[in-house]
């Protein structure tokens, strides 16, 4: 038994040394050999690998994918002009040369990062003050990102790793400045709302002026029209009663007292002290035609 059990623990220290002479590569990584403390070995090619057994070697892994790093600060930076403006930046990175990155920075990505960072700041300094307000913000924005990139790559190198690409996030003012240029912008918008006002207002009482106008023609022409209709009416009414009238003298004089009666009995409260035998009342008694009307008292 105790033969059996020493086979098998051998068998067991055997597959452990083994096993600490085996270790995988993942494709996302890199594997860096060190050889009592030295880089011995990069392997970058994913799957299963082979090293001395520690202490002699042992491996360190580095994430190769591409790696981001943003502005960890936002600082004012002057331009041509002397105006302040804060930038937000991005860029990426990954690993080019493993030997070198762990040279400069270990194996920590951080230590990298809080070195890389006042670098980056520093290539947007130089490209940000070279420049207007204008062309930091339109016109040559894609080329700042450019240029800067630009002067990334070779400090990039010394660091072991190669910049991707390079971006601006947000381009602002700092903030007495954005308070004021807001300011402006209010009284700007609330002078031209004014003059919108203003012209609306003096188009209005324009389009109301001409409306009244044209009001006053279309009456007085709808007077005229309706004065001349009706002059033409009692002029044929007139010759009408003219020709009716010469025709038959007695029955004109009949008509006449007719209308004479309705003028004078128009109104009940009306008192009239007459002899009845008058020729006022002649028609009325069947004596042919009266006499005119007398004056109502």
């Amino acid at each position: 038994m105790n033969r059996i059990a020493l086979v098998i623990l051998a068998a067991l220290a055997a597959l452990m040394f083994f096993a600490s002479t085996l270790f995988v590569v993942d494709q996302r990584q890199v594997g860096v050999v060190y050889a009592l403390g030295e880089i011995k070995e990069v392997i970058t090619e994913p799957g299963l690998h082979f090293k001395q057994p520690p202490p002699f070697q042992n491996v360190v892994f580095l994430d190769k994918r591409i790696q981001t790093l943003d502005s960890p600060e936002t600082r004012p930076i002057f331009t041509a002009e002397k105006k302040s403006l804060v930038i937000d930046w991005l860029i990426k990175w990954r690993i080019g040369d493993p030997r070198q990155f762990i040279r400069n920075s270990g194996a920590d990505f951080r230590t990298l990062e809080n070195r890389l960072a006042p670098v980056v700041q520093a290539a947007f300094n130089e490209e940000i003050t070279k420049r207007a307000v204008r062309d930091v913000l339109a016109t040559e924005r894609e080329k700042v990102m450019t240029d800067v990139r630009t002067r990334l790559i070779d400090e990039a190198k010394s660091f072991g790793i190669e910049i991707v690409d390079v971006r601006i996030k947000r381009v602002d003012f700092v903030a007495d400045i954005t308070d004021s240029v807001y300011r402006r912008m209010e009284s700007e918008r609330k002078q031209v709302a004014n003059e919108l006002r203003s012209q609306g207002t003096a188009d209005a009482e324009k389009i109301k002026a001409d409306a009244e106008r044209q009001r006053d023609i279309i009456i007085a022409e709808a007077y005229r029209d309706a004065q001349k209709i009706k002059g033409e009416g009692d002029a044929k009414a007139s010759a009408l009663y003219a020709d009716a009238f010469g025709r038959d003298a007695q029955f004109a004089q009949f008509y006449r007292s007719l209308e004479a009666y309705r003028s004078t009995f128009r109104s009940k409260g009306d008192v009239m002290v007459l002899d009845p035998s008058s020729d006022f009342f002649r028609a009325m008694r069947g004596g042919g035609p009266s006499a005119p009307a007398p004056a109502r008292k």
